[in-house]
Order: C-alpha cells, then structure tokens, then sequence
C-alpha cells in the first residue's frame, strides 16, 4: 500500500529536515505540504495546498486535488483516497513565537488551533498516525504561557482518535533559519555548556534533523501505545 505524508509546518527549522528525509525516505510516494503559502522548492513527491487554517476542517482533499489534476497526474492519488488504498500520516511542525504572532491570541489560534484543526482534517481524510512536535516542558497546568498552550494542544490532539499519537518533546532546536535571532543563539551556547552532563542534560539543545528523523524513526515502528511521548534526550540518539 503506498504512503502518503501530509504535513504542517514544512516552512519552519524541523519541517524542512521532515520533508527533506520524507522525499528520500522510499516508503512514502506522496508528501502533501499544507501550508498559508506555497514553499519555493519543487521534488516528484511534492504536493502543495495552500490554505486558511481557520477555515481548513471544511476544505476537500479530494476536490483541491482534482483542481490541481489538470495534466492527469493526479489521478491515481485521487482514486488510491476515495478507494481508501492509501496509508496516510500527518506530520506537524506547526507553530511560531509571541514575537513574530504579536499577542498571546495570535500565538494561541496558530499553535493550538491551527494545529487541532490540522490535526482533525488529517484524521478526517484517512490519517491513522499522527506526529507533533511539541516542546521540552509542555505542560496544561504550567504557569509557563508557552508550556501550557504546548501541554493544551497534547491533550487535546489525545482526544482525535488516531491509532497511534507520538508527541515529540525537543529542547532548543539546533539548525539555520531564515531570521536571526541573537538571544536564542547566546541560549544556544549557555545551554551546550550547562547541559553536557548530570541532571541538566535532558535540557540539551538538539538539531532539527534530530527531531525529523525520530519523527520517521516513529512513523515505520508499529508502537503498542496509542500515545507515546517522546523526550529531546531520547531523540539525541538519531
């Protein structure tokens, strides 16, 4: 049964080392990007749909899909999803900073909401694993705004009855992206020192490859757990 991936975020640190492995990860054929815009990269395995997250549980894969299918190259996706005959896996790397949302409103819609949302139109179109990269600390009842919006969204992906939830936990993410940002970089530095050893070492910074490859590492095991939390110092390993 061929793969299909559709994933969230694909833009930012982790989403781009995601679809890189997932493009020379042979197992998937497909991997739909659903994003706000198109991304500026082009692979045979890449398919792109642009979207309004807030609007998204009303949008038709197969009807954006036959939109796009103006060559015929589209077809047997289109029949392997009305058929069923697809094995289909939602990815999400989803989410952004206070800074860059501007308020806690505009952080919360986009790194809960947007994700739930994502998460159910998955689930709605066939998805029976789902993998979220979450945060090292996430927890509902933090007095933390970020950890508690980050623990929300874990409990509230648990009620979408998927096969299999794996709930990515990582500490500071190592990687180049596109904006600078000094006080992380300095973070980066002091946290490598203090977190080399004893108890502080779960804390240690991990690069965003790190993060997508036990992501994959999760998407082939078949886990006897319907939810498994998966914390930055286990994800060091890949």
């Amino acid at each position: 049964m061929k793969k299909l991936a559709i994933v969230s975020g694909a833009s930012g640190l982790v989403g781009m080392q995601l679809l890189h492995q997932l493009f020379s990860d042979p197992t998937f054929s497909y991997v739909l990007v659903v994003s706000r815009r198109d991304l500026a990269i082009k692979h045979p395995k890449l398919l792109q749909l642009v979207v309004d997250f807030g609007t998204l549980p009303q949008v038709s894969l197969i009807g954006e899909l036959r939109k796009q299918n103006i060559g015929g190259d589209l077809h047997q996706l289109i029949v392997s999803l009305e058929k069923f005959e697809l094995e289909i896996q939602g990815f999400c790397a989803l989410g952004t900073t206070i800074k860059k949302a501007k308020s806690k409103e505009n952080f919360y819609k986009i790194d809960h909401d947007y994700v739930i949302n994502f998460a159910k139109w998955t689930h709605q179109w066939g998805a029976k694993k789902f993998h979220y990269v979450s945060a090292l600390g996430a927890d509902q009842t933090s007095s933390v705004f970020y950890s508690k919006v980050k623990g929300e969204v874990e409990q509230d992906l648990k009620l979408i009855p998927f096969d299999y939830l794996g709930i990515f936990r990582p500490s500071i993410l190592l990687g180049d992206r596109n904006e600078s940002r000094l006080g992380e970089s300095i973070g980066k530095r002091l946290a490598s020192w203090v977190t080399a050893v004893g108890i502080l070492k779960k804390y240690k910074p991990i690069h965003a490859y790190q993060v997508a490859k036990a992501m994959i590492h999760q998407a082939h095991t078949d886990e006897l757990e319907v939810v498994k939390v998966i914390n930055s110092s286990e994800m060091q390993i890949f």
